[in-house]
């Protein structure tokens, strides 16, 4: 029997902090409705306070996914963290989770893939797994979007909010737990949704923080065009590779950007409204964050065995599409 990858546990956390459409209204020339209709998004999280940084959102989110699983830190293997938003360049932000939360076992990287990386995070760890080199892995998902996000864009500073979420994987000889993946990347896209400034190609200068080039930038309906083909196709062929029909599909788990995505996405595979899993209008987009929030907020309702489809599109162009049976019922 092939060994397998599957979900154990999953836990997220959100900074406290909420910022609500409301009080955007007073930072930039925006509305509620205007907002809303546009994204669905209501309200987002803040981390605020100094030296806070994504390893904070990391942190929690591993801590609450060790207790409730029961699992002591040394016997994790290895952590990867999906994120845009490192603490640092360099040490990986998930150099800092492991050592916060007693993984002194484990080894640790980030990877960036935008708002496709918990995908390919999950990806990567699930291979650990299914070689047999390793029976703990977690992957993150967590992104600190508010460090560079320009609120006097009014285009950009509704979309994103701050969090993320961890997962466990082990090994099971059941037909439980990552199925299938296909992944990709376009890098045509980098013109139209990246940060222009701060990398090897652009250091940072007292230029570029003037210009206020160290924030991101998004081509809006170039991107918006994109997603909503890109997302939807690559979810609707892991389905046809599969055998999948939308009867088989108990949920779709789709990256929390905008709400006129999720709904082309559904609407691509024949899903109707009740089986997307959908809370864009409480954190905004948190970038790779938001499938494992999703996961967190939806937990209590999943069965074991039930067919998942996660689906997310970002910066890169990334996109993807994973097929997961879940690996246990509610607790």
């Amino acid at each position: 029997m092939k060994k397998r990858a599957v979900i154990t546990g999953v836990h997220a956390w959100v900074p406290p902090y909420v910022l609500g459409n409301k009080e955007l209204e007073t930072m930039v020339d925006t509305n509620d409705e205007w907002i809303t209709s546009r994204t669905g998004i209501k309200e987002r999280r803040i981390l605020k306070g100094e030296n806070q940084g994504t390893s904070v959102i990391g942190t929690e989110a591993v801590k609450g996914l060790l207790e409730k699983t029961g699992t002591d830190p040394a016997e994790i293997d290895l952590i990867i963290c999906a994120t845009v938003t490192p603490d640092m360049l360099f040490p990986a932000t998930a150099n800092i989770v492991a050592h916060n939360v007693g993984a002194k076992n484990s080894y640790s990287f980030d990877i960036s893939a935008a708002c496709s990386g918990f995908l390919y995070a999950l990806s990567i760890g699930s291979q650990f797994i299914e070689t047999g080199a390793h029976k703990k892995v977690i992957v993150i998902g967590a992104d600190k979007m508010s460090s560079i996000v320009n609120y006097q864009d009014r285009t950009t500073c509704i979309i994103f909010g701050d969090g993320g979420g961890a997962v466990l994987l082990e090994p099971t000889e059941e037909p439980l737990g990552v199925m299938d993946a296909l992944l990709h990347t376009d890098g045509s896209g980098a013109d139209f949704l990246h940060m222009r400034a701060g990398g090897s190609r652009k250091p940072a200068t007292l230029e570029t923080v003037t210009n206020r080039e160290h924030y991101v930038f998004q081509e809006g309906s170039t991107v918006f065009k994109f997603a909503v083909t890109n997302m939807a196709d690559v979810s609707a062929k892991i389905m046809q590779k599969n055998n999948l029909t939308a009867d088989d599909v108990a949920w779709l788990v789709p990256h929390q950007a905008n709400k006129r995505i999720i709904d082309a996405t559904a609407n691509r595979m024949g899903i109707g409204p009740e089986k997307v899993m959908l809370n864009i209008e409480k954190y905004g987009n948190t970038t790779a964050g938001t499938i494992p929030l999703c996961l967190w907020d939806y937990e209590s309702q999943l069965n074991k065995g039930d067919n998942l489809i996660l689906a997310a599109f970002g910066g890169g162009f990334t996109w993807g599409a994973v097929y997961l049976k879940w690996g246990y019922d509610p607790k």
